[in-house]
């Protein structure tokens, strides 16, 4: 068999098993693709030309690779589990971050704003930077890139989650820059920050109940959040003042408790922005903005 076949065949069998996918992929083959290639080691690059395409394509697999990839498929049907789970690996603002079952898998419209460098939200380039209820460390450290000389802590109430975070913070080389620490939202955090991006938990048990199961196979830790989902929102956006510089900015993902928010309070005076590649549900506003606003 060679790669073509395989995705082939892959493919196939996820979309008659009626997989869920959104975390990394949303149809059938380009789950089998991220299987194989990932599990050969294959950089796909939408660049290459036809003859490299081909070549990748009829590159035939071993007994063991074959072996290999059935066995991940298999678990992937059987368990519902994530593909990012299965193959350690999840892809985050064109980066590589290695995810297990301690962590959410990546996949947040952040993405994009980090690619933009934030902006045109930001009056300045960060000096530091806060990624609040971290997880994997995904959104820090690739704000890390883009800002090279920023400060960056990752803080997360979960130690099983940090332990996640320090992995990512060496793979890319950042330990010099970037620090995990525990913190339950903003408690054992010191200074102030130019910038804070979070994605925390905002969904609601009952909504939880309702996912389908690949979502039920995160920690509830990263996804759990009371009042409706808006508990833990609203703590971040009412705290946060006191740890933004004067022309601080926090960046902060509601997902589809976006709606309640702005039903709750219409006269909040966020910026809610808007995704080429899709996703909503997150918003931006600056500390003095945050300081004139009623609760």
């Amino acid at each position: 068999m060679n790669v073509l076949e395989c995705v082939e065949e892959l493919a196939l069998r996820f979309d008659q098993a009626e997989l869920f996918y959104g975390h990394g992929t949303d149809n059938p083959w380009d789950e089998a693709v991220y299987l194989v290639f990932t599990t050969l080691g294959i950089a796909f690059n939408s660049g290459e030309d036809d003859s490299d395409l081909k070549s990748i394509e009829r590159r035939a697999l071993s007994t063991a690779e074959s072996e290999e990839i059935a066995a991940l498929a298999d678990r992937r049907i059987r368990e519902r589990l994530p593909m990012a789970y299965l193959l350690k690996q999840a892809w985050f603002a064109g980066l590589p971050f290695y995810v297990d079952e301690r962590v959410l898998v990546p996949r947040s419209p952040i993405a994009e704003l980090i690619l933009q460098q934030y902006q045109p939200l930001l009056p300045q380039v960060p000096a530091r930077v806060l990624d609040l209820c971290t997880g994997s460390g995904c959104i820090g450290i690739a704000t890390a890139l883009v800002f090279p000389h920023a400060q960056v802590d990752l803080a997360d109430i979960s130690t099983d989650a940090l332990e996640v975070a320090v992995h990512n913070i060496r793979q890319h080389g950042l330990e010099g820059r970037v620090t995990a620490l525990q913190s339950d939202l903003f408690g054992s955090l010191d200074g102030v920050y130019d910038l804070i991006v979070s994605n925390p938990p905002y969904v609601s048990a009952e909504e939880v109940a309702e996912l389908p199961p690949e979502y039920q196979q995160e920690p509830d830790l990263g996804l759990l959040s009371g009042d409706d989902g808006l508990a833990i929102p609203l703590r971040i956006l009412r705290e946060a003042p006191k740890y933004l510089t004067e022309q601080g900015v926090l960046v902060l993902e509601l997902g589809y408790s976006w709606e309640l928010l702005a039903q709750r309070y219409p006269g909040l005076p966020v910026a809610w922005l808007e995704f080429e590649s899709g996703g909503d549900g997150v918003l931006a506003i600056s500390r003095e903005e945050l300081i004139r606003a009623v609760w």
